[in-house]
């Protein structure tokens, strides 16, 4: 079969590997009809993910159908339509019961990797996301194993086109879990969202479904910005205004109620912080620049939220904890809950109070990854959402 591979940093290939089979009686193989380049998949591509291997499968946003089934497996079929969640449950751990499926206990066999690097915790498996997440074949390519298939997989049984619940599997359950976990106050909340990627485009509609005032969004790419404002949002250009004083400006002095950090590790920005964060970066004492994260702390308003579905990678400084403190903020964050949210939020796609495939601004077969994945990070041509099809 063919698949997108990691050769190394800055270099992703197409190439033909074994095809994907059953190993234990609770997986399924997954035909993919579609599939997606994720923000974070770029943080694999510029190699600041630890434990890649060359020949590694990429890719967690995936969907199609089931075209094999081991023994063991009750709830699906040959022939069922399913959306896979980019991160691996079990079902039966204390995680899962509680309904935090991305901390999920079972699903990493390689949790001892991650417990080495994070200080003795370890989340759940992820497709396609190095081997401290389990080292398992992701999903950008014509065929993929998917274990604890009666957990993770969810039947698809509408005629909804693929474009509309592929990013069901991360992006859509991501932003809306980063707005949910704001506890917006309907009507009245103010909601800033820093980054205006595919994960920020879905938290600021998802925080105008759960009932925001009022959404800003704060990003330097044109495009994306205009995207934020079809929906509704306002917006601020950071490399036109300062956007602390902007946020500031916004809110009557106060700041908004509630932010979120849909950055993350690879965060732009400028200032003596950005500047330290690079050189630290360059110099490999650090994984993260976390210009956005700064932002994020010192606008919001006193006793706000601050929900960061942006992905960080190991220890940072420089983090204005002090104002969090005196603020009184509360902190939450994560990976997504995905298997959470796949009923609920399928149920707002079948009524019509949103369609997924606003995102997607390039289309192409597998064969042109390797290109789109440069296109992707570069932010070229408009580029802000990129759906392969396998099989063309």
């Amino acid at each position: 079969m063919k698949a997108v591979v990691w050769q190394g940093t800055n270099k992703v290939s197409v190439e033909t590997v074994p095809d994907a089979g059953l190993l234990l009686p609770s997986d399924a193989v997954v035909r993919v009809s579609a599939t997606a380049i994720c923000g974070s998949d770029l943080h694999l591509l510029d190699g600041h993910i630890p434990s890649m291997e060359k020949g590694d499968i990429l890719g967690h946003e995936f969907m199609g159908e089931v075209v094999e089934v081991g023994h063991d497996v009750k709830k699906l079929k040959v022939g069922d339509r399913v959306v896979v969640p980019f991160n691996l449950a079990c079902g039966v751990c204390d995680p899962c019961q509680r309904g935090h499926f991305s901390a999920c206990d079972n699903s990493n066999p390689n949790h001892r990797m991650a417990e080495a690097l994070y200080g003795g915790v370890s989340g759940g498996g992820l497709f396609g996301y190095s081997h401290m997440y389990g080292g398992y074949a992701g999903g950008q390519a014509q065929y993929v194993r998917v274990p604890f298939a009666d957990v993770g997989p969810f039947k698809i049984e509408s005629d909804l086109r693929d474009e509309q619940v592929l990013f069901l599997t991360d992006i859509f359950p991501t932003g809306y879990q980063a707005a949910e976990q704001c506890g917006i106050l309907p009507g009245r909340d103010v909601v800033a969202v820093f980054g205006a990627g595919p994960v920020g485009q879905f938290a600021a509609r998802s925080a105008q479904m759960l009932g925001a005032a009022r959404v800003i969004v704060i990003d330097r790419v044109p495009e994306r910005l205009k995207m934020a404002e079809a929906a509704g949002a306002q917006s601020i250009n950071y490399e036109q205004a300062d956007a602390l004083v902007a946020l500031r400006e916004a809110t009557g002095g106060r700041g908004p109620d509630h932010v979120i950090d849909a950055v993350g590790m690879e965060a732009h920005g400028h200032g003596p912080g950005a500047l330290l964060d690079e050189l630290q970066v360059r110099a490999k004492l650090s994984f993260d620049r976390i210009t956005a994260l700064r932002w994020a702390i010192l606008s919001c308003a006193k006793g706000g939220t601050l929900s960061m579905p942006g992905v960080y990678g190991g220890l940072i400084d420089k983090l204005p904890l002090g104002a969090a403190f005196a603020k009184g903020l509360v902190f939450r964050m994560g990976q997504t809950h995905t298997h959470r949210y796949l009923g609920p939020l399928l149920a707002r796609i079948e009524a019509g109070e949103i369609d997924p495939s606003f995102v997607i601004t390039h289309r192409a077969g597998l064969s042109a990854a390797p290109e789109l994945y440069k296109t992707f990070r570069d932010k070229q041509g408009g580029c802000i959402k990129v759906v392969l099809d396998p099989w063309s």
